[in-house]
């Protein structure tokens, strides 16, 4: 009896079904060495004719096991990954040998080292479900597919074809899948599965080239050609370039993912696998695989299993929503719901307002029919669960109301006196507010308890992050609705603490104004935005702030100040707050008010010249390295600390909300994570030579120190 046994049909159809210890399948010791014995036993069954592959769980199977790879390496850690990636390659390759056709039979989700092994497969049925997921998803993850799937996917498909598969990481249902050619063949249902996996074996029990991969056959050409053509050569130059320029260098798995697919263009199978196994091998063990290892999968499990979510309160769901305020957030808060299924009213001063919010999703709807992603029924469906109103009256029974108006704390409170009533029995009410306190803005409220913040990021229909944030009377039943709503709506909620600024505006806070402090003090402004996008930023701190608009960041800041949420004196960018103001005085609030720190026209944007002349000090000696770290621990620190005062949670939360909400580099696994692999005591050091050269800002939060002596990590 073999670890994984089968049984055998009349046609000598040999079923393996999967199935082990746990909720999921994955990749193991334990399922490596019992596939590789009942691969061995099948090939010396004489009475086997074919093989499939199956499931016995709702999923196929769920890939390696990351949650392992991400520990940290101790003695003879590389020995042990190296030597269970060698044994997972030889069964992969012992299941490609066999003499008989092997069909995998695919059930559920088959995502990474689950469709790596089904591309050993000879052929691929999957069922037609929704649930059924296909992709290779580690480039994500800072990994690479190192179960064959970088080889085989450039074999079998050709370079240009397999790239974009494998650096983007992309997931798709089965019936996608089926029509880009990743799976051979779709059940309609899940019992007709296994036998159409059969069925394909059947015809093809004459023709022995059936069970032999097309690689292992003579004289083989690869799709497109491999590197001897011209065509094939030009792509790869091209590419190279491409890559570099997208990922600036700091994520090492995507070039590496590269470097594998050109050499598997030249080289045999067997030699190609070694070099992606010994690729895997260099990213787990690395710093940066494993702080994107830790938050985009393990952490992110924690905040999508509800960590933070108040216990005891069963799940709920919103049928319909009032959302205040049809501008920029209003239009996109309305738009996900409406995506979602749930019915929303659009409210704003007026009817034509409103009527132009509800424009905004008729607009996305068109180009997503453009596309091809929905067809006119659904768009149609959507826009109907979208209702423009100026009427008050139209958000009666509401179950959440968002009020989403401008940042003015005495609008905030009237919006909240006047149509707070409309709230359903047991209905929540919501802020999206990204500055003021949600204890402050629930003063007005007649019941503070049913009262949170929900603070959405723009583009709303892009940025997958929500901000929730726990007022000082807000309850555990309003909390756990509103994060069952940003769970319906397909966003990732992160519950924080009621200070000033929350997290997320705390911590891009601190690192856009610590790129406007160096200009201040004479930093060339593109030397400035060039080296926060070398580290990793989307864009660089006066280009974003430009786009939030420096008028903004001045009203605020004067509405913090008459509310005594902050003080002058204890502000310590002073420079910086100086430079803004001047702007602003001389009518420079940002792109939206015609220009900020750059003019804009049809050519694209030019730095303001007179931001260069008055500002700019060409004898200012400052390297590199410090300008880029004075903006990345900006944010680091700010992160510290609001850990340290209980304004996030977890880790966790910290960690996935600056990835999803701020633009964290992706290669530092979140700012708390980068702490890590840094290490504490390094972190400590350099955070002291930074605070004795540039002020006592950046000197490292308590915590850390904390951490350090107590021999721990942040997790």
């Amino acid at each position: 009896m073999t670890a994984f046994p089968y049984t055998t049909d009349q046609d000598g159809i040999a079923t393996i079904l999967i199935d082990m210890p746990g909720t999921v399948n994955v990749m193991n010791d334990a399922f490596t060495m019992g596939m590789a014995e009942t691969f061995a036993t099948i090939a010396q069954d004489a009475a086997v004719t074919g093989v499939v592959l199956a499931s016995a769980k709702p999923t196929f199977f769920a890939g390696g096991d990351v949650k392992g790879m991400s520990a940290a390496p101790k003695g003879g850690f590389n020995q042990l990954i190296t030597e269970g990636i060698a044994r997972g390659r030889t069964m992969i390759r012992a299941m490609e040998r066999l003499k008989v056709p092997v069909v995998a039979a695919i059930n559920g989700a088959a995502l990474g080292g689950g469709y790596e092994l089904t591309l050993a497969a000879n052929y691929r049925v999957a069922w037609d479900d929704k649930s059924v997921l296909i992709g290779l998803p580690e480039a994500t993850l800072g990994l690479l597919p190192g179960g064959g799937g970088i080889v085989r996917m450039t074999k079998k498909f050709g370079i240009q074809k397999a790239l974009p598969y494998l650096l983007e990481g992309r997931i798709m249902p089965a019936a996608q899948a089926h029509a880009e050619g990743l799976i051979d063949e779709l059940a309609p249902t899940l019992g007709e599965l296994i036998p159409r996996a059969k069925a394909w074996i059947l015809a093809h029990k004459d023709a022995p080239e059936s069970a032999i991969q097309p690689w292992d056959r003579p004289g083989y050409v690869i799709p497109g050609g491999d590197l001897n053509s011209p065509a094939v050569r030009g792509f790869v130059h091209q590419f190279a370039f491409k890559l570099f320029e997208q990922t600036r260098g700091l994520l090492p798995n995507k070039q590496l993912i590269f470097d594998i697919a050109v050499e598997s263009l030249k080289l045999d199978l067997d030699t190609a696998l070694k070099i992606e196994g010994r690729g895997l091998v260099t990213l787990i063990v690395s710093p940066i695989g494993k702080n994107m290892m830790s938050a985009n999968f393990l952490q992110m499990g924690e905040i999508r299993r509800g960590v933070s979510r108040p216990k005891g309160f069963d799940r709920t769901t919103v049928s319909r929503i009032g959302v205040i305020g049809a501008g920029m957030m209003g239009q996109g808060i309305a738009y996900s719901a409406a995506m979602a299924g749930v019915a929303a009213v659009l409210k704003d001063v007026s009817l034509a307002a409103a009527e132009r919010g509800k424009g905004y999703s008729a607009a996305l709807l068109d180009k997503a029919v453009a596309k091809g992603k929905i067809d006119e029924a659904r768009r149609q469906a959507v826009l109907d669960l979208i209702t423009p109103t100026e009427d008050t009256a139209d958000l009666a029974g509401c179950e959440l109301i968002i009020e989403a108006v401008f940042e003015k704390l005495e609008l905030k409170h009237q919006v909240t006196k006047d149509t707070e009533a409309q709230l359903a029995e047991g209905g929540v009410w919501a802020s999206n507010t990204s500055t003021l306190p949600i204890s402050i803005l629930a003063s007005a409220a007649t019941d503070p308890s049913r009262f949170v913040g929900l603070h959405f990021f723009s583009p709303v229909d892009k940025m997958p992050l929500v901000e929730i944030i726990r007022g000082e009377a807000t309850s555990d039943a309003a909390l756990a609705k509103a994060f069952d709503f940003v769970k319906q709506i397909k966003k990732t909620p992160i519950v924080v603490s009621d200070k000033v600024g929350f997290f997320t505006s705390r911590t891009i806070g601190a690192q856009l104004w610590e790129g406007i402090e160096l200009v201040a003090e004479g930093v060339h402004p593109i030397r400035v935005d060039n080296l926060a996008k070398a580290f990793g930023m989307p864009v660089g701190p006066l280009t974003l702030h430009d786009e939030i608009s420096q008028r903004l960041s001045a009203e605020v800041q004067e509405t913090q100040l008459a509310m005594g949420l902050i003080k002058e004196s204890d502000n310590p960018r002073t420079a910086a707050t100086a430079l803004v103001r001047e702007l602003v005085a001389q009518g420079r609030g940002g792109r939206h008010y015609g220009g900020g720190y750059y003019d804009y026209d049809a050519g694209g944007k030019h730095i303001w010249p007179e931001l260069v002349s008055r500002y700019y000090r060409a004898d200012l000696t400052i390297s590199d390295d410090d300008i880029k770290d004075r903006m990345l621990f900006s944010a680091v620190i700010e992160s510290l600390k609001c850990l340290e005062e209980s304004v996030l949670h977890t880790v966790a939360e910290g960690n996935i909300g600056s990835l999803m909400g701020i633009g964290a580099p992706a290669w530092t696994g979140g700012y708390i994570q980068f702490v890590n692999t840094y290490g504490l005591q390094h972190f400590i050091d350099r955070c002291a030579e930074l605070a004795d050269r540039y002020g006592d800002r950046f000197r490292a939060p308590a915590i850390v120190a904390e951490k350090l002596a107590a021999g721990a990590s942040f997790s």
